[in-house]
């Protein structure tokens, strides 16, 4: 039977190739987010890929449509293995003369914590009984280097620390349940937005040698067939490094560089106290 896993924000970018590498790999695979159309061409998709795709529209920013999001999943495909809270809503940013945090307007604080922490914290809520019930399944905080670099802005930096904390103290309490949380980090991903923008270099980074978006999901479907998945609950992972681990390869053929020469070096995060 078909594993099924719960995309947010998977309408384009990251979020679909998301969905687009799960569905490589036979996963049943919702995307939610507003655009019907962008929608209904992930789940195009993720059909031609070999998966099974369906897709929900959803305001991330209503409690109530994604509680009702995560139900709906579980109801009509009896159950839930995989959450991949994506759904972001980036203000624009300058990349190459990024604006100080009290040069940008304070609404920044809506889309970056509203929904890059809150709407990911609310899905979290409301698909963690479903999972504890069923004794398995794992939800995946798409996270950031930014969490530990300057990255982007102040906000973003904020938004993607708590997110990983939050994912620390999520598993920590799931832990028992044998229910698996992590946060991944993908490295800089050459979505058609950031191609479009006509940068040559984020942080340093030259778009030429940016991760696919596909890569996400083909990194997501090998960790989720590994066995011991649950030893890593609590972790932030790097896409780079789990491809290099698992033999996981990009569309391209290209080798994904790892960020974390970006803040040093060292532990990503820490990881759960033994117990």
């Amino acid at each position: 039977m078909s594993r099924v896993a719960l995309v947010t924000g998977g309408s384009k970018g990251v979020g679909q190739g998301i969905a687009v590498g799960l569905g490589e790999a036979g996963w049943t695979v919702v995307v939610s987010g507003r655009d019907r159309g962008r929608l209904d061409a992930t789940v195009a998709r993720v059909d031609a890929a070999g998966g099974r795709g369906a897709a929900v529209t959803c305001r991330h920013d209503v409690d109530a449509e994604v509680e009702e999001l995560v139900a709906g999943v579980a109801r009509a495909h009896d159950g839930l293995d995989l959450l991949v809270n994506n759904v972001w809503a980036g203000p624009r940013m300058d990349h190459d003369r990024p604006a100080r945090f009290w040069e940008r307007p304070l609404s920044d604080w809506d889309t970056l914590i509203g929904l890059g922490l809150r709407a990911h914290y609310v899905a979290a809520h409301a698909a963690a009984p479903i999972l504890v019930d069923r004794g398995r399944g794992t939800v995946v905080n798409v996270s950031s280097v930014g969490a530990r670099a300057y990255l982007h802005s102040t906000l973003y930096g904020v938004s993607k620390a708590g997110l990983d904390k939050m994912t620390l103290d999520m598993a920590l309490e799931l832990r028992p349940y044998g229910v698996t949380v992590l946060s991944l980090w993908p490295g800089l991903v050459r979505t058609a937005q950031l191609v479009a923008s006509c940068v040559d270099s984020v942080a340093g980074v030259p778009v030429a040698d940016a991760e696919t978006p596909e890569l996400q999901g083909r990194v997501l479907a090998a960790l989720a067939a590994d066995p011991g998945l649950h030893r890593r609950t609590g972790t932030a992972v790097i896409t780079a490094e789990l491809a290099r681990e698992y033999g996981v390869a990009e569309p391209g053929g290209g080798r994904p560089v790892s960020p974390r020469e970006m803040f040093g070096g060292g532990p990503v995060f820490p990881a759960l106290p033994p117990g």
